[in-house]
């Protein structure tokens, strides 16, 4: 079963939503600040996706982390950074199996079958 990476208050997290639920696909959400972010979890995504198109840079949370926090960015920084702010995590994550999706605009579940 497909998996959403998701936070509920999200917007585009919601039209990725409703995009499968209009395509009878079947999924399951998780939501990033309810559920949180395992370590295990980031290792599975970050598997399939790299650390610097995981890390969300343009969200509220990024622009409230210190600056010292955000200076000199790795790989080890940043996966430091999303166990600590989950919502770090671009977002919605639809995790197919095969592959995870990053982001979600009109179309991209297209391909995808119920």
């Amino acid at each position: 079963m497909l998996t959403l990476y998701m936070i509920n208050s999200c917007d585009t997290c919601r039209k990725a939503r409703k995009a499968l639920d209009e395509k009878g696909i079947p999924f399951q959400t998780h939501d990033l600040r309810k559920d949180g972010l395992s370590a295990a979890l980031l290792e599975h995504i970050l598997d399939k996706v790299p650390v610097v198109e995981a890390l969300n840079k343009r969200s509220t949370t990024w622009r409230e982390l210190d600056e010292t926090d955000k200076a000199d960015i790795d790989a080890n920084k940043a996966r430091e950074l999303l166990l600590s702010h989950p919502t770090l995590l671009k977002r919605p994550l639809l995790d197919t199996g095969d592959e995870i999706r990053v982001g979600y605009r009109d179309g991209d579940y297209d391909d995808l079958q119920g």
